[in-house]
């Protein structure tokens, strides 16, 4: 293996996350080449953020010397994947293992992108002041420079889950249903910031029992000239009257007004239609970049789709997957229809596995996402959104004012799910049990303000290591559930053709 090695720096398709995290980004390359140097490696730095795929191809395409991408903020996994693909020099990605930016989210999920074209990648990560003073991340960047790969333990990944014989029931009349009539997912636009993993098409959704429609995200920009004045209006009512509170003009948000709540339940009205329109059962809703600049962001819209108290609506949440991730989505839905087959509310949170650290003698995941998460996991009552609250997303990534879906979740035990494709192009469900914790009001809020703390936030025992999440996890993305659905969740994988694995200690 060459002894040369090229660092680079994959970004953000913005200008001004890529600013903010310059100084770590620096900082992270600097501990790196210390290491290498350490290892007695002769690292090199590809100049500048890959903001584009086309950037990607350009610089890294060349390369046959072994890589290493720095993973310290939200990166799109094209910025990797398309410069990368097709090669097999060695190749790692690196993490600072902090909460500041999301740079954990993007190396999951560029993994998981690169996993599904078939592309070997490593993983490495540490928290220490001084890399090189870590004795297990040096060892294992070692064992890269040495063999090309770094080899973790499977020992808390199984093929096979204990499923009792009322699960299996359970889990075979929601599959006669599915068989029945099956499940439509209204997508608006396709999967967005470079979710490579999170598209599976009609090719992997025609066998598991979805189907999927395309509407260009576009045609919010029309269709919400069509939602009345009314509507809008007795919607914003129903929000206030079930207990939102919503944080309009405060500091860094003078523009965050109540106008700008009422653009966004135009925005939900305007899916509620499409979806009648349609037929559909759930929706993949694209998110971010293209109508930024035009509408406000889709986070409030979004977190009422999956409460069960909404305007408009019929008492039940409709699963929707913020960033059209279909590798949450199939998931989320098929959780959702086992709880309400088993009595209990269907509802299903859509998070980012954030950033994590130790409570009380046990590692807790931090889960963190913009949009998605609904109402009962601040309150586990159906009928009323209390506890919910409306910040303004930070206007660096959205400079149309609007508010998000946030609040503390709930205590409890979890069943957390996720699906993704492996690299001969077959579906995956990871799955596992845990628990969300309650954490120290000092503590949650010096971990929140260490994230984003407009976002709905969650401290999460996923049960396994955090070890296992961060060498093994195909995904920055997870659905979580309140109770115990496991076993019906195994049971009805495997009949749908999902091959299994479950992550547990």
């Amino acid at each position: 293996m060459s002894r040369k090695v090229a660092v680079f720096w994959p970004g953000d398709y913005r200008a001004k996350p890529n600013e903010w995290a310059l100084p770590q980004s620096r900082e992270t390359t600097d501990q790196l080449f210390r290491a290498l140097k350490k290892l007695g490696r002769t690292p090199y730095l590809v100049e500048g953020y890959l903001t584009r795929p086309d950037e990607a191809i350009s610089k890294l395409g060349p390369i046959d010397d072994p890589m290493i991408g720095v993973f310290v903020h939200w990166t799109y996994a094209p910025h990797t994947v398309d410069g990368v693909v097709g090669k097999d020099n060695p190749l790692l990605m690196a993490s600072n293992f902090s909460g500041t930016w999301p740079g954990l989210v993007a190396l999951l999920n560029t993994g998981a992108s690169l996993e599904s074209v078939g592309r070997h990648v490593s993983r490495v990560w540490t928290d220490a002041p001084d890399w090189t003073l870590d004795t297990a991340f040096m060892d294992r960047l070692d064992e890269w420079n040495s063999t090309g790969r770094i080899e973790y333990s499977a020992n808390e990944i199984k093929g096979t889950a204990v499923i009792t014989e009322e699960a299996q029931k359970r889990a075979e009349g929601v599959l006669a249903e599915i068989r029945r009539k099956r499940i439509l997912a209204l997508m608006l636009g396709d999967t967005s910031m470079g979710m490579i993993n999170g598209y599976f098409g009609p090719r992997l959704l025609y066998p598991i029992g979805f189907s999927e429609h395309k509407v260009d995200q576009a045609w919010l920009v029309d269709r919400t000239r069509s939602v009345s004045d009314a509507r809008v209006e007795d919607a914003f009512k129903f929000v206030q009257s079930k207990g939102v509170t919503f944080h309009w003009r405060e500091k860094d948000a003078e523009d965050f007004t109540e106008e700008s709540t009422k653009e966004q339940l135009r925005g939900y009205l305007a899916v509620l239609d499409l979806l009648a329109e349609f037929g559909a059962d759930c929706v993949g809703w694209q998110y971010q970049l293209g109508l930024l600049k035009l509408l406000p962001p889709s986070d409030f819209a979004e977190g009422l789709l999956n409460s069960h108290a909404r305007p408009e609506g019929n008492g039940h949440a409709v699963i929707t997957s913020t960033e059209a991730d279909q590798g949450n989505l199939v998931p989320m839905e098929l959780m959702k229809r086992l709880l309400e087959a088993k009595g209990l509310p269907g509802a299903v949170m859509f998070h980012d596995v954030r950033w994590g650290a130790k409570h009380d003698g046990r590692f807790l995941w931090v889960l963190l996402n913009s949009g998605s998460c609904g109402a009962y996991a601040f309150n586990h009552d159906t009928s009323t959104l209390a506890g919910t609250h409306s910040y303004r997303q930070p206007s660096g990534y959205f400079p149309v004012a609007g508010g998000t879906f946030a609040g503390v979740s709930k205590p409890g035990p979890i069943t957390w799910a996720r699906s993704w494709i492996d690299r001969d192009g077959e579906l995956v469900m990871d799955l596992g049990r845990g628990e969300s914790v309650e954490l120290p009001e000092s503590v949650r809020e010096n971990w929140w303000q260490g994230t984003t703390r407009q976002w709905p936030f969650m401290a999460a025992d996923l049960g396994c290591s955090m070890e296992t999440i961060m060498a093994h996890y195909m995904s920055n993305h997870v659905a979580v559930a309140y109770g115990d659905i496991f076993g019906e969740m195994a049971a009805l994988s495997q009949s749908l053709g999902f091959r299994i694995r479950v992550l547990s200690r």
